[in-house]
């Protein structure tokens, strides 16, 4: 394989891998924003929590954070602008959706979070240099 085929695919393999994650994360978000609400989903958590009573400012601060960090930052992620920062913001969302998942239920199947949390792990992991499919790569130009 010539070396112009090599920094094509690593380019390829990181747009792939960064749009998917994005698009997996903001439709996520939208649906909590737009569709059910961030009193919808705290009510989802308050109600799926049961007995376990949790300060009510902490379920609605989770919810507004997981809700708008998902739609946000995962639109950042398919533009390809503050994809480090993004990651970031995604990776504690990953942390409290899975400490309330595990507070729900401790045995739970992570079938939703571990695809995403795989791919942005992925994404941390690659050089940044690879991700030149991006408005990130465009304005460092």
């Amino acid at each position: 394989m010539d070396n112009c085929t090599m920094h094509m695919n690593e380019a390829v393999l990181t747009f792939v891998l960064r749009v998917t994650l994005g698009v997996l994360f903001f439709f996520q978000g939208y649906d909590k924003v737009f569709k059910v609400k961030v009193t919808g989903v705290t009510n989802v958590f308050r109600q799926e929590l049961g007995s376990i009573q949790l300060p009510s400012f902490i379920l609605s601060a989770a919810a507004i954070f997981t809700s708008y960090a998902e739609f946000i930052c995962g639109g950042l992620l398919i533009i390809g602008l503050f994809k480090t920062y993004a990651l970031w913001v995604l990776g504690i969302d990953l942390i409290l959706v899975t400490a309330a998942f595990s507070l729900i239920k401790p045995m739970w199947d992570m079938n939703l979070v571990f695809p995403r949390l795989i791919i942005l792990a992925i994404l941390l992991y690659l050089p940044v240099e690879w991700d030149t499919i991006s408005l990130d790569h465009l304005i460092s130009r």
